[in-house]
């Protein structure tokens, strides 16, 4: 009986536990610039990427005056289209040439002329007319800086409303002032008393040209009712003309500067 000889297996042993992991070896060039600092490696790494595409922030720049307004205004002409220049420019202009020609300077100024008595409480039936119509236009002031006039109203009562109705185009449109109360006019009796109230009828510069008109009637309102004076159905009207003013030598450099 033969007798079998098993052949011994080799067995691996078990590899060893791990160690601690090993920091890597870090080889640095030789150099004597400094070692980068952690925050700048930080910095570093938030940095986008060259692919990445960079956005700028539109900034605007406006010019303005004290009070918001725009200091630039363009206007495109046609070529049929004549630029309109204002009064006073030419004015100063014209002026200025008159001075530089060593001529006698000589200016245009506008004004309202009435086509009724300036003082109408001086005329003969004005209180008869007061009595009549409950309103009368007193007096009237023209100036540059507009009209300025006068109205008296019977005191019916002590709520009432005075106001002017003006237009410079013919009634194609109009506008209305409000009128304020001045005072009292106490009369003798049977005379009625009566109020006094004040208005004012501003006047744009573009309207002070020769041949313009102002056309306004008078509106009182008291206890419901209505009642007007407006010249006997006429209206009152004033019309723009000029007159020439001859600047003396020592004014001319004064004048032309406030022109």
């Amino acid at each position: 009986m033969s007798r079998f000889v098993r052949t011994p297996v080799a067995i691996r042993p078990p590899s060893p536990k791990p160690g601690p992991a090993q920091e890597p070896v870090v080889w640095r060039r030789q150099s004597c610039e400094a070692e980068p600092k952690p925050i700048m490696r930080r910095r570093a790494k938030s940095l986008s990427s060259s692919t990445e595409e960079h956005t700028c922030r539109n900034v605007q720049v406006r010019f303005v005056d004290s009070l918001g307004l725009e200091l630039e205004d363009v206007k495109f002409f046609k070529a049929s289209e004549d630029p309109l220049v204002p009064v006073h420019v030419i004015t100063r202009l014209l002026a200025s040439s008159e001075l530089a020609s060593k001529k006698k300077l000589e200016l245009s100024l506008p004004y309202f002329q009435p086509s009724f008595p300036d003082n109408m409480c001086a005329e003969a039936g004005f209180l008869k007319r007061l009595c009549q119509q409950r309103v009368c236009l007193e007096q009237v002031f023209c100036s540059e800086l507009g009209i300025i006039g006068t109205v008296q109203v019977l005191n019916l009562a002590y709520e009432k409303k005075v106001t002017v109705r003006y237009s410079f185009t013919d009634w194609k449109c109009s506008a209305e002032s409000k009128a304020s109360w001045i005072s009292t006019v106490h009369r003798d009796r049977p005379d009625p008393e009566s109020d006094m109230f004040r208005f004012h009828l501003p006047v744009p510069p573009f309207i002070m040209q020769p041949g313009a008109m102002l056309q306004f009637a008078i509106c009182y309102r008291v206890r419901g009712f209505e009642y007007w004076d407006n010249n006997g159905g006429s209206n009152y009207k004033l019309t723009c003309q000029t007159y020439k003013l001859t600047v003396p030598r020592e004014c001319e450099d004064s004048l032309v500067h406030f022109i």
